[in-house]
C-alpha cells in the first residue's frame, strides 16, 4: 500500500465524496484534496478513473512519504 494524495481541480459534493470512502477529503478552494492509503497501481487508476468521468479534472498525483504523517480515516 501506498500513501497518496490526489488534488483535483473542484470541490466534491458530499454525494460524490461517497464514492471514495477510504480516501480523506479536505476542500482547499476551488480544489479539494483526497488523501489516503491505495492498495496498487489499479486501486490508483480506478480512483483516477471514476474522477474524471464525474468530470472533474485531476491537478496532481502524490505519493505521500510515510515520515509526513498523513493518516486515512
Amino acid at each position: 500500500m501506498a500513501r497518496m494524495m490526489i488534488r483535483v481541480d473542484a470541490e466534491l459534493s458530499p454525494d460524490a465524496l461517497t464514492a471514495f470512502p477510504h480516501l480523506v477529503a479536505v476542500p482547499q478552494r476551488p480544489q479539494t484534496v483526497l488523501s489516503g492509503e491505495v492498495a496498487d497501481q489499479e486501486e490508483l487508476q480506478g480512483v483516477i478513473s471514476l474522477l474524471v468521468s464525474l468530470g472533474v479534472e485531476v491537478v496532481d498525483v502524490l505519493t505521500v512519504p510515510e515520515s509526513a504523517g498523513l493518516r486515512s480515516q
